[in-house]
């Protein structure tokens, strides 16, 4: 099937499934359905054929499948994919966020700016409506206040004056469009820090929100928002292992839980602790950076202040640079505001996505169910294989590694999200990897396990195991985000990185960066004086070299030249011959013949036996 044609086989399928789940209720993304249709093609119990064309039939199974799954709220399973799609979708690192932030602002003030850089102003009325909406720029970029308020406009305009007085926009108007949007730029950072000084002087500024006392409240709270659904999600976590492992030791509560949907519960608070783990990690950045901007914004005020002092007037060249300090310093309390507003709307979107399993294992059902069985969390089990360690000399074709034998162990990509190698593809658990037991490096892949016995295993055939792996992620498409098995499933591409839909499902075409370098001039250069491209020219030398006026044409006949005739030869063709270069021949060797006279026995007690060689020998045959 060509590429187009699959290409409009999935996008039909989407949506399809998109109208089925819309007709009975269930609003679905296309990202959504996009990867469910592909967790259903690759799980082997539909008996799938990814490789294969499918039929009329396959394609309404398929849809059928899909919108069964997609409608089954209370499966932890559909709830986990969710989490991802929702993640993947909505969630930016520090960097990439802060720069979003800064591309929208700079959108919004782009028709500001653009009125302002394309003005011309000749009558002293037009002078002072640019002003005026210059004032309104170095408000809005600064954010330090409402533009509608009066007395704010009226301390920007203050501010403003004392740096660039309205007497010098003609001098601005006559700049080049690029040394305008750099002036602009800088008027509004010089603003901004004039009015943080006055603030601070208590001459101003009483509609600057204090961000650096805000953000030393708001942040803790975030942090221990995380930190509460976090423990929530490791008791979860251990809770479920703790049932699971009971499964497969005791037959009896096997039978007594397999209706009970405790992997897919695992895998839910598993991703939920993973996006969660991600979360706490920007919001403590965030706090060491905030921390760190205090410091800085405290000395650079104490600075300026002793800078300007009582003085009347001071070099613009010594307080110009802390202005632009102060104000920078300020920009990153409000990127810190925009994160932890973000990290906050992160945090509470997750948790719906985690409401599914709570409700299907109440606190009254776990303890019915727990009671009897040991729970241990996972610092308990790490604890458990301390001091134990594989043992080098066991394994001739493996190498090892060990935490204290590699330099930035830290940066050390563990392949599975650093859960047990061994433990996923048996017995279908999220067990903790000790590293201090022990890492396989195998084909340039490191993997951790939960205990000695485990890496033995695991080391005996990793690819087997590694294999098991993958068709768990099959059987639970959930795990295929959770331990980061992307590669093994080149054409599921993370939802963020797909531009459409159906580019999920799409197997994407294999391509490489190269180049290649040749001399400018290799050879000498030659030039022909001769040449002449202009094919008028051409004619006009081939006319003059020809010089047909002083030519005559001749024609000349032969006698014979009409009696010529067509001549032919026969070849005999060639004929098959064969010889025979090999003979059959054999040879027979004697029979050998010997007889033993006497065992029947004799009158006498004691029997005596005659051997009798009879063979002939070899020459005579």
């Amino acid at each position: 099937m060509s590429s187009d044609r699959t290409r409009n086989v999935v996008k039909e399928i989407i949506r399809e499934i998109g109208q089925e789940c819309a007709t009975q209720g269930q609003t679905v993304s296309e990202i959504l359905v996009a990867f469910m249709v592909k967790a259903v093609a690759l799980d082997p119990r539909n008996d799938f054929k990814v490789d294969q064309i499918l039929t009329k039939e396959g394609v309404q199974n398929i849809i059928q499948l899909c919108v069964t799954r997609l409608l089954d709220t209370t499966n932890p399973s559909l709830s986990t994919i969710k989490m991802q799609v929702n993640f993947d979708m909505n969630y930016a690192n520090r960097a990439e966020f802060l720069n979003e932030q800064h591309h929208v602002l700079e959108a919004r003030l782009a028709p500001v700016v653009r009125d302002i850089t394309d003005s011309c102003p000749h009558l002293q009325e037009e002078m002072e409506n640019v002003y005026q909406k210059i004032v309104s720029y170095v408000l809005l970029a600064s954010g330090l206040g409402s533009p509608t308020d009066i007395g704010v406009v009226r301390e920007v305009t203050a501010a403003l004056q004392s740096v660039f007085p309205q007497r010098e926009i003609m001098t601005f108007t006559s700049l080049g469009k690029k040394n305008k949007e750099q002036q602009l730029k800088t008027f509004a950072m010089l603003v901004t820090g004039i009015r943080l000084y006055n603030k601070a002087c208590g001459k101003g500024g009483s509609s600057i929100d204090d961000l650096p006392a805000i953000l030393n409240e708001a942040i803790p709270s975030a942090t221990r928002t995380i930190d509460e659904g976090l423990n929530n999600c490791h008791l979860r976590a251990h809770q479920y292992t703790a049932l699971l492992e009971s499964m497969q030791e005791d037959q009896h509560r096997h039978t007594q839980l397999s209706s009970f949907k405790l992997k897919e519960a695992l895998f839910n608070v598993r991703q939920y602790e993973a996006f969660l783990c991600i979360l706490l990690s920007d919001a403590i950045t965030s706090a060491q950076e905030v921390e760190k901007m205090q410091v800085q914004f405290a000395t650079t005020m104490e600075q300026l202040k002793n800078t300007v002092a009582n003085k009347v007037s001071v070099d613009a060249n010594k307080v110009f640079p802390l202005f632009i300090a102060l104000s920078n310093l300020w920009t990153g309390f409000q990127d810190e505001m925009l994160l932890l507003k973000f990290l906050t709307s992160m945090t509470n979107n997750l948790q719906q996505f985690s409401e599914i399993q709570s409700q299907l294992f109440s606190e009254e059902l776990l303890t019915s169910l727990l009671e009897g069985l040991t729970v241990k969390s996972d610092e308990e089990r790490l604890r458990e294989t301390i001091g134990t360690r594989v043992n080098v000399s066991d394994f001739k074709n493996q190498e090892w590694l060990f935490p204290e034998t590699i330099e930035h162990f830290d940066q050390l990509l563990i392949q599975y999200h650093g859960f047990c190698a061994y433990a996923i593809g048996v017995k279908g658990l999220t067990l903790p990897g000790n590293p201090a037991i022990g890492i396989l490096k195998h084909k340039e892949k490191c993997y951790v396990f939960s205990s000695k016995e485990a890496a033995y295993i695991f080391a005996q055939d990793p690819d087997r195991f590694i294999q098991l792996n993958v068709e768990k992620a099959k059987e639970y498409a959930e795990l295929i985000q959770l331990l980061e098995l992307h590669h093994q499933f080149e054409y599921l591409v993370p939802y963020a990185q797909a531009r459409t839909p159906d580019e999920c499902l799409m197997k994407p075409t294999v391509k490489c960066d190269s180049s290649s370098q040749t001399d400018t001039h290799i050879l000498p250069p030659t030039i022909v004086t001769s040449y002449e491209w202009n094919e008028w020219e051409m004619r006009r030398k081939a006319i003059k070299l020809a010089n047909l006026r002083r030519k005559l044409t001749h024609a000349m006949q032969t006698d014979l030249s009409n009696m010529r005739r067509q001549n032919c030869t026969q070849v005999y063709l060639p004929k098959d011959v064969s010889t025979q270069t090999k003979r059959d021949n054999s040879s027979n060797v004697p029979r050998p013949q010997i007889f033993l006279e006497g065992l029947r026995g004799q009158s006498s007690p004691t029997t005596h036996t005659v051997k009798v060689n009879l063979t002939r020998a070899v020459d005579e045959t």
